[in-house]
């Protein structure tokens, strides 16, 4: 068949098969430009999920005439002012959105630039170009597609129901959103509750109670402020607590200079960071910003924008794994807000006998009760009897109130764990602050403090090598023996020393003194197949600290050990000197603090 240029409507078609693959899409890319056009206002509305009417309206800067009829023309675009791919500073880059969305539906847009006395309208019916003509518009922009893919019926069989199509609308507003929290958004439309983000204050309190408005007024109290830079490029944002995650990573936000994107580098960066602090089916939630030069990250490797690529991977890995680390540390033995009330929900569901009548008068003993005359006091006994009483009780779980013989240090009520009251079943600690109570599993958090006592100490005089009589000869591929021995000397600082052994194998004569017992051949596979993956020797660390977190977990409290007065405060202490206490080893929780209104709330008092 003979070569031939295809019809320009059909390439914008095309096109718009890349750039537009559901409403969601087309809603991004208008949102995207009225964002660049400086809009502090931005209302959007959909119907049928967005195939049947997406209304775009904003208060930016607006387009004249002449500018309207090149919008909707193909590589025409206001984000390119100099022409320079590498410094794109705006969320657009194609030039393609609006042909592309018109191609395949009716458009039609008014706009009135704001040094302009009238606007402007044009319509675009599946590719074919109306005359501009005057029109009565406020300055500002709107624009409203009807019967998306009405021109192309095949793609509307791969849509979603319409609840599907407008939760994805929902969800790219809210990243949006997050990302400029100066701006006012409202979205309305059928299968939609309403979604509407009042525009916030500059600064990172703006930003706080903006991300607060998407992922809920719970992360305020558990979020984590992040703030670090690097060679040039800049790290904000908040993160969760490790104690405060999810069963998925949908809470989970990264933009790169203010464009929302999923890229595998940062979500991996991420896990890395937080490996130490979650469990492995767990995620936490937060919002990071990277801000860089332009030139360093290209923007234009996806067509919907949605990854990116960094010039140095490295550098923006490493950047966000030590802020994260650094941040983290930081919060010592904070534990999620939000403990508490799960467990005030779980003694609600358990209680035995009907539900409490919270709206009744609580019940409370008269003023003048005494025990002594209850139905239920205990019968006189004699001293032997007692004694003998005691002997066949001793062996039941009871609570430990050693601590209670005397009245707390005041200044100890004020610490951020309490003082101790008294030990229960040989396994909780229960300790009291000034407004609540605290319940702490001793073993667990005794844990977290060895393992993070061993890490220092390896921090401090490194990792301890073991020599091998004779040296293990592991087989390997030839690219996997090159990344090794790219890698060796931060290997052999990691207390794993290879040589190579011929084309195809590797051969180690050292390794860590921790994991001399250990299979070496696969530790050296898994080094190799975590370097094919992030390019970094972190493998054998990940190894030594599941190794320190092991001891730690045989060389801990263990449960049912009685402990005095004097241990319980001292390891309350030092949880509270210690990073990462507020979860042990395996990502559960180490405490439980119980507010006096949880309690109350509890008994009906509230």
């Amino acid at each position: 068949m003979p070569v031939r240029r295809l019809d320009p409507i059909l390439v914008d078609r095309i096109a718009a098969g890349e750039v537009v693959e559901r409403p969601a899409s087309a809603v991004k890319e208008l949102v995207e430009n009225a964002l660049d056009a400086g809009a502090r206002r931005v209302e959007i509305v959909i119907e049928q999920g967005g195939r049947k009417l997406i209304r775009v309206v904003d208060d930016g800067a607006g387009m004249s005439a002449a500018d309207l009829e090149l919008a909707v023309e193909r590589h025409a675009t206001s984000k390119i002012p100099d022409g320079d791919l590498s410094n794109i500073a705006t969320l657009g880059f194609r030039g393609e959105a609006l042909p592309s969305i018109a191609s395949v539906a009716h458009v039609e847009i008014h706009s009135r630039h704001a040094e302009s006395s009238h606007g402007s309208m044009i319509r675009v019916e599946d590719g074919r170009k109306r005359p501009v003509a005057p029109a009565a518009h406020s300055a500002g922009t709107r624009i409203e597609v009807r019967d998306l893919f009405a021109a192309t019926p095949a793609r509307l069989k791969f849509l979603k129901t319409d609840r599907t199509e407008a939760q994805a609308v929902a969800d790219i507003i809210k990243r949006l959103a997050m990302a400029h929290p100066q701006v006012r958004f409202a979205l309305t439309g059928d299968n939609l509750s309403g979604l509407e983000f009042s525009a916030c204050p500059q600064g990172p309190e703006g930003l706080l109670t903006r991300i607060s408005q998407v992922l809920g007024a719970e992360f305020r109290d558990n979020a984590l402020e992040v703030n670090a830079e690097r060679e040039g490029v800049r790290l904000t944002g908040f993160a969760g607590l490790p104690t405060y995650h999810r069963a998925n990573a949908q809470a989970q936000y990264f933009y790169v200079n203010g464009r929302p994107v999923r890229d595998k580098l940062l979500h991996g960066a991420l896990r890395a960071a937080y490996m130490d602090y979650l469990p492995s089916d767990r995620h936490p939630a937060l919002a990071l910003f990277v801000q860089c030069d332009p030139r360093i990250v290209d923007v234009n490797v996806h067509p919907a924008k949605a990854e990116v690529r960094f010039r140095d991977p490295g550098l923006i890995r490493g950047l966000i794994i030590g802020a994260l680390k650094q941040t983290l540390g930081e919060a010592m033995h904070r534990a999620t807000t939000t403990g508490g009330s799960r467990t005030i929900d779980t003694l609600a569901r358990r209680n035995f006998g009907s539900a409490p009548q919270f709206g009744a008068a609580p019940i409370r003993p008269a003023a003048n009760w005494d025990w002594r005359s209850s139905p239920a006091a205990p019968a006189p006994f004699n001293a032997g009897l007692a004694e003998a009483a005691q002997a066949a009780f001793s062996h039941m779980p009871a609570a430990d109130t050693r601590a209670h013989e005397s009245a707390p240090a005041p200044d100890l009520l004020d610490r951020p764990l309490g003082a101790a009251r008294a030990q229960v079943h040989d396994t909780y600690i229960l300790a009291q602050t000034r407004d609540g109570i605290v319940l702490v599993d001793q073993h667990a958090a005794h844990e977290r403090l060895v393992y993070e006592r061993l890490k220092r100490e390896r921090e401090a005089s490194g990792v301890a090598r073991q020599l091998l009589l004779i040296p293990i000869v592991v087989d390997l591929d030839s690219s996997e023996v090159d990344r090794v021995m790219d890698n060796r000397e931060a290997l052999a600082d990691l207390g794993l020393v290879v040589e190579s052994f011929g084309p195809g194998a590797v051969a180690v004569s050292e390794v860590p003194a921790l994991l001399k017992s250990g299979d070496i051949a696969r530790l050296v596979r898994d080094v190799a197949d975590t370097l094919a993956e992030n390019g970094s020797a972190t493998s054998l660390e990940r190894r030594l600290d599941h190794v320190l977190a092991t001891m730690a977990c045989h060389h801990s409290v263990r449960a049912g050990r009685r402990l005095t007065g004097e241990e319980m405060n001292a390891l309350l202490r030092e949880m509270e000197a210690t990073p990462g206490s507020g979860q042990c080893n395996h990502g559960r929780p180490t405490y439980v603090e119980l507010k006096l209104s949880d309690v109350e709330r509890l008994f009906g008092r509230k």
